[in-house]
């Protein structure tokens, strides 16, 4: 199976690798405990030695923090436990002095119950701003409106005693949700991009994209005939009415002619569908959509190597005509790669990553084999643990502080962290792997120096080889140029059948000689060839 490639495709994006920063976690430069602007900016040149091109950092507006950013008060500013506008500028210009693109997350769906517009909507019924906001009347027993469910357990509605009515929040009470059904409130929100991309942020990543349109009639949603306690209350109900409505198509569309109004920029959406419909947001060739609807399969795919093969040929055969595709193995939400698959088999799932078809994300940590770090009771901060604790739905386990070297604070803080560092901080770490050849932050900075090297994997074609057992192959294509990528998914040894007219590995997972005859692959190897 082969997917062709444009030979127009120039946009940057296309070519190039993401990396997300939780920022809270990534480098503290005050003491405070907590990651920020300024420590992002004097960690940039990390960015750069690894090979990455554009950096996504989560939340940094003012906020309350019941949901650590993701319930913003302010669209326009900087929340000051992560700087200033000022420290916005530098970190974007040094960003753009090193070659590296800058996205911020934007949140949509909701704001914080602090954020004045909200303050103006429950002031009053009549308040020019009510409408801002969705409110309902209470159902006939005086209960919530109807049956939808918060993402984070309990009712999705809130009562709000003074004006008599409930309010809508897909997550937190504290995270009200906006109302984009009001032209005003659609188009203030749309000047908030305009805002930041005047200042020069390269694209956004858009928080819930799927999550910002109700039903217009409120009805109730499904129950879920397959629902079991331990996946979270917000799984009783499918989410019909709640989310994936047919009208946010439109203001997708609107946020992208936006971005395309500024020339070279990127809209990532957060969307977590089935791959059809997943697929509806790359838009149309008369009203485009955002450019990379994320793909999140390999973050709970079977790891198989014939269960991958399967989602790669159907993920391909789904996309639209010039529709670009993108992977991810973790994010902020997610359990990390390597606490799902083992160290080694880490190894080969970077590699998958950094050689499919598409554009990738590494979350921050990963390229030094981060894994999830078990967080004490009295130490949680998450609101989704607090709220439904024992379930492992928590997600502070993959938001620890990044370690970057053995020291006191491993490099992070010289204060106290604001959730505690991993346990084997003093041996993982960024110092320890740098001048390591057989270390993980040496595999990613091969891997990303490939993409450089060999166009075809950044935009070649991607065409399945037929394989058995544990064995995942597939070539990439760009001109005259091959590469042929051979992963062992399993803990045996393998022996692989090159395709004929010989073959050169150039690289492995494995630290050591390269075969050079028939492939075989030691258990949970990688390698890339030239053909």
């Amino acid at each position: 199976m082969a997917h062709a490639s444009s030979p127009a495709e120039t946009e940057w994006w296309k070519s190039a690798v993401l990396y997300q920063i939780y920022p809270r976690s990534f480098q503290d430069s005050n003491g405070d405990g907590i990651g920020d602007l300024a420590g992002i900016a004097a960690r940039l040149d990390h960015l750069v030695d690894l090979g990455v091109d554009a950096i996504w950092i989560s939340p940094i507006f003012p906020s309350p923090m019941a949901d650590f950013g993701y319930d913003v008060a302010d669209y326009t500013g900087i929340d000051p436990r992560f700087g200033t506008l000022a420290d916005f500028d530098a970190l974007l210009a040094a960003a753009h002095a090193r070659g590296l693109k800058l996205l911020l997350d934007f949140v949509p769906n909701h704001s914080s119950d602090q954020h004045p517009w909200f303050a103006e909507s429950r002031a009053s019924r009549d308040n020019p701003k009510r409408d801002w906001y969705i409110w309902r009347d209470a159902a006939p027993d005086g209960g919530p409106p109807n049956n939808w469910i918060s993402d984070f357990g309990g009712p999705a509605w809130e009562w709000d005693a003074a004006t008599g009515q409930y309010y809508s929040h897909a997550f937190l009470k504290e995270q009200p949700d906006l109302n984009w059904r009001n032209p005003d409130l659609r188009a203030a929100m749309m000047d908030v991009l305009r805002f930041w991309f005047d200042r020069g942020v390269d694209g956004f990543r858009i928080d819930v994209l799927w999550h910002m349109v109700k039903h217009a009639d409120f009805i109730d949603n499904p129950v879920n005939p397959d629902y079991r306690p331990e996946m979270g209350e917000m799984h009783a109900v499918l989410q019909t009415h709640s989310t994936d409505q047919p009208e946010v198509h439109a203001i997708a569309a609107e946020m992208r002619a936006i971005a395309d109004g500024y020339g070279a920029r990127l809209l990532i959406g957060e969307i977590y569908l089935p791959v059809p419909r997943l697929m509806d947001y790359y838009g149309t060739a008369d009203a485009p959509e955002v450019q990379l609807p994320f793909n999140f399969q390999l973050i709970d795919a079977p790891w198989d190597a014939r269960s991958l093969a399967r989602l790669i040929a159907e993920y391909e055969a789904a996309l639209p005509p010039g529709g670009w595709p993108n992977w991810v193995l973790g994010n902020h939400d997610r359990p990390r790669s390597a606490t799902k698959r083992g160290a080694a088999q880490a190894r080969v799932a970077a590699m998958l990553l950094l050689t499919l078809r598409g554009t990738p994300t590494i979350y921050y940590g990963d390229e030094i084999g981060m894994t999830d770090t078990d967080i004490p009771p009295d130490k949680v901060q998450d609101p989704r643990e607090l709220r439904e604790p024992g379930l492992g739905l928590g997600r502070d386990p993959v938001r620890t502080p990044m370690p970057w070297d053995a020291g006191d604070g491993a490099g992070f803080t010289t204060g106290v962290p604001w959730l505690p560092i991993s346990p084997d901080w003093r041996t993982r770490n960024v110092a320890a792997e740098d001048d390591d050849p057989a270390s993980m932050l040496a595999l990613h900075r091969a891997l990303l120096a490939l993409r450089r090297a060999y166009p075809a994997l950044a935009m070649g074609d991607y065409v399945s080889v037929a394989a058995e057992g544990d064995i995942l192959a597939y070539e990439r294509r760009l001109g005259g140029e091959r590469l042929l990528i051979v992963l062992n998914l399993g803990a045996m040894p393998q022996t692989f059948i090159a395709p004929e007219g010989g073959f050169r590995p150039i690289l492995s997972t494995l630290p050591g000689a390269l075969p050079d005859t028939v492939m075989l692959l030691h258990p949970d190897e990688g390698l890339i060839c030239t053909l």
